[in-house]
């Protein structure tokens, strides 16, 4: 009963670190294309979003520019030749800076089967490791997601690695050959050291 309410508590003090407003475009079109997404792989015909989970990504390329630069592309999937194209809410940058692509009442198409319940945080790198060794973007990743849990009453568990879609709660994807689709990124093992950071961080914004 002490740990749920000492988590509350620490749930309500995270402060909102710096993010600097970088969107993409994302206009009624594209809230269009991701409503008829929404349809086909979840029956929600809506580009709403009502966060319940929080999944983290890495971009695979080195640099903020090159993400940026895709997600606003809007181009179609290589499978289905389908839309929206591919976005994040968030980038956290090698040097920690936190850009916000995506107004957060919308959804993304970052992780299939959880796009309609998910906020999606890239950072810019090519690893897990690469990510969690970078103090800078570490801090400021773990920053973020601390928010965010907060302000969305998200739990911890809850706060996935791409590569962990498929055991989340909320997983849904009505289009059969991707019901089992995941990806490589933010395994298992190193979700749990991030999780772990993430609760050091809540129980020391507690303390404050």
């Amino acid at each position: 009963m002490l740990a749920a309410l000492a988590l509350s508590i620490s749930l309500a003090l995270a402060p909102k670190p710096h993010i600097v407003w970088k969107p993409i475009p994302y206009g009624p079109e594209r809230k269009a294309e991701m409503a008829a997404y929404a349809g086909k792989h979840y029956g929600i015909h809506s580009w709403r979003l009502h966060p319940k989970v929080i999944v983290e990504h890495y971009t695979g390329s080195d640099s903020f520019s090159s993400a940026w630069n895709a997600f606003a592309a809007n181009t179609p999937d290589g499978e289905l030749g389908g839309l929206p194209g591919d976005c994040a809410h968030f980038i956290v940058d090698r040097d920690g800076a936190i850009y916000q692509l995506v107004r957060l009442s919308v959804m993304c198409r970052h992780t299939v089967g959880l796009n309609y319940v998910a906020i999606g945080i890239e950072h810019v790198g090519t690893s897990d490791a690469e990510i969690l060794h970078d103090r800078a973007q570490l801090r400021s990743s773990l920053e973020l997601t601390a928010w965010l849990v907060g302000r969305f009453h998200i739990r911890i568990r809850n706060v996935i690695g791409h590569n962990e879609s498929l055991s989340s709660p909320y997983h849904r994807e009505l289009y059969k050959p991707w019901s089992h689709q995941t990806h490589g990124d933010w395994r298992h093992a190193d979700m749990d050291i991030f999780r772990s950071r993430l609760r050091s961080l809540l129980r020391a914004n507690a303390r404050r």
